[in-house]
């Protein structure tokens, strides 16, 4: 009767773990790469999945996108100044197949990829694009990757450059260019008032030259305008032909 009864418990015993090591339960973003003997026979899953033990294997793959940092890299640019650049790649399997056979570890070899891709796409640039143009370089690396992992299965949605560090005498030296820079501007400002300026006394002159009365009013306006500032002399020059109607001419009489 004993015997009978450990023989139940061991038959249950061996159910229990033949169902342990069958059934498997994917969640919604998750697939499995099964092999049978060895040979890949299928993807499966969401949900619940029943294997053949010590027949058949399952390879879990996560299908959520993936956010990797790509490490500070060394680059040097086209007009030869050194930076240290990162980065952060985002991408997500599109084929739990090749993603499995494929490449032995695919999270590695995407980071390496990205990081030699770095390198190269930025060293093909200047300093100034790097610093101006990330959008369009950003473009470029995620076009590469995406080409160069599609054969892995797997699909680059995203690039983003994160810093470019300068050393101190590259920073000082930028500085100094950028302070030229808006010098440059301030005097062709102040260049182009003045040409405008100029512009507008010739156009004031001519009009006034036409009408001699008039600059004589305006010589009346400058007068007054500065007849309140008693605390200097005005020297104010006087018209002769304002003075000739107090000068007694030849043959006149006052």
């Amino acid at each position: 009767m004993i015997i009978g009864y450990v023989a139940y418990l061991a038959a249950a015993l061996v159910v229990v773990m033949f169902l342990s090591a069958a059934i498997r339960i994917l969640r919604e973003y998750q697939r499995g790469v099964v092999f049978t003997l060895g040979r890949f026979t299928g993807v499966k899953g969401p949900g619940l999945i029943i294997l053949i033990p010590f027949v058949q294997q399952m390879v879990k793959v996560d299908l959520r996108v993936v956010v990797q940092d790509v490490p500070p890299q060394d680059v040097i640019s086209r007009d030869n100044v050194s930076v240290k650049v990162n980065a952060v790649l985002y991408f997500r399997i599109v084929d739990a197949e090749r993603a499995v056979i494929q490449v032995e570890d695919f999270m590695t070899a995407t980071n390496q990829l990205a990081q030699t891709t770095l390198r190269s796409v930025l060293g093909k640039h200047e300093l100034d694009e790097m610093l101006a143009e990330r959008d369009k370089l950003n473009s470029d690396i995620q076009e590469i990757l995406d080409q160069r992992t599609d054969a892995w299965g797997i699909k680059v949605s995203d690039v983003e450059i994160k810093h470019v560090d300068l050393n101190e005498n590259m920073v000082r030296a930028i500085a100094k260019q950028a302070e030229a820079e808006r010098l440059r501007r301030a005097k062709v400002i102040n260049a182009d008032g003045e040409q405008q300026a100029a512009a507008k006394l010739v156009e004031a002159g001519k009009m006034l030259a036409e009408a001699p009365q008039a600059m004589q009013l305006r010589y009346f306006e400058a007068l007054h305008d500065i007849a309140g500032e008693r605390s200097s002399t005005v020297v104010f020059p006087v018209p002769m032909d304002l003075l000739g109607h107090f000068i007694k001419q030849p043959g006149e009489e006052r």
